[in-house]
């Protein structure tokens, strides 16, 4: 399998960024043969449409499968068009490697449905500015 890793650097020992849409870094491994490839997320510095754009780079690389923390319920149905498995719920906690020792002994369960994938986001009360009472980054809520 084609698997993405969402990451805060370019190799295995860089912390998992589990903000797909806004991961600086997508560490794409082919598990059967090990051979790794590092791509930057051009997609993170956009505005809106972060996690959209960041789903078609990985479409375009062909990636079967991606593990990250949390996906927004647009970025899970890009996925589920383009045929991309999610598997959700790493944390900032383990290293790139930590987190594939862990895919691999099946600690991830295949997301299939947006109710199970978590979503932080900005929540009731952001503005234009930025200021207000809403959830922001990092404050994950159940969609």
């Amino acid at each position: 399998m084609k698997l993405c890793v969402t990451s805060a650097g370019k190799d295995f020992e860089a912390r998992i960024d589990p903000a797909f849409g806004r991961a600086p870094y997508f560490i794409i491994m082919e598990t059967a043969t090990s051979a790794t490839e590092v791509v930057a997320n051009r997609g993170a510095t956009q505005g809106r449409g972060a996690g959209i754009a960041a789903a078609q780079i990985l479409a375009d690389k062909g990636v079967e499968g991606v593990l990250t923390g949390q996906v927004g319920p647009n970025t899970f149905q890009a996925f589920a068009a383009a045929g991309i498995k999610m598997y959700v719920g790493a944390s900032a906690q383990d290293t790139v490697k930590e987190a594939l020792a862990k895919f691999k002994a099946g600690e991830y369960p295949e997301a299939s449905a947006t109710a199970e994938v978590p979503h932080c986001g900005l929540g009731p009360g952001r503005g234009a500015g930025g200021a207000g009472r809403g959830r922001g980054r990092g404050q994950c809520r159940p969609v």
